[in-house]
């Protein structure tokens, strides 16, 4: 072998070592913690972790939004006893002004899961539960159209109660996404001005007579 292909092969071998990925001897790391994770197991014992030095508590950082939940609801939940957050509720707007068709039925599909059994398919407070009287539960649900205290309840005031619970209603948060709660709001003020629309054209039909 000459001279020549002995250099060659030195070259070659020379940038194949320069270029491996495997390094031997890594650089000094500025935030360890955030280049090497601590492992953490699912549903183990996390209680002695500060006396590791590791800060963790298994919960979100406060104020952090869920991916895909663009519709944060910045009021929380009372103390007991207390209503002055279900009170500021009231000025909280709905972010879905409109629903589309898709959307619309979309919303009916989850009311009608979730609220007609005790509210009624037709939002009148007679759902499956009560069912005149003759279900299981004996107090009347909450009839969402044509109570005047729940139509003039604010979308804010309402999404409270979903989200938290009220009275004898518990909360639907873990059933329902932030949005699903702000489109069930929006089908039932639809549904709502539709009970009065039909009341008034029947006022004036009578009128006319």
């Amino acid at each position: 072998m000459n001279k020549l292909s002995v250099f060659l092969l030195l070259a070659a071998v020379s940038v194949l070592v320069a270029c491996s990925d495997v390094k031997r001897k890594p650089g000094t790391v500025y935030m360890p913690d955030m280049a090497y994770s601590r492992a953490y197991e699912s549903y183990s014992d996390h209680s002695n972790l500060t006396a590791k030095n590791i800060n963790y508590t298994a919960r979100p950082v406060s104020g952090t939004i869920a991916r895909e939940e663009e519709l944060p609801f910045h009021i929380a939940k009372d103390a007991a006893g207390d209503t002055t957050n279900y009170t500021a509720a009231k000025a909280v707007m709905n972010p879905v002004e409109n629903m589309s068709p898709v959307e619309t039925k979309e919303a009916e599909r989850l009311y009608l899961v979730n609220c007609a059994i005790c509210h009624g398919a037709n939002l009148k407070g007679n759902g499956p539960l009560y069912k005149d009287g003759t279900g299981p539960y004996p107090a009347k649900p909450a009839s969402l159209v044509g109570d005047a205290k729940y139509e003039n309840m604010p979308a804010g005031q309402m999404f409270y109660s979903v989200a938290y619970g009220k009275n004898l209603m518990g909360s639907y948060a873990s059933q329902l996404s932030r949005k699903q709660r702000w489109m069930v709001i929006k089908y039932i003020k639809d549904k709502q001005l539709e009970g009065k629309a039909a009341a008034t054209a029947v006022a004036d039909t009578t009128a006319m007579k």
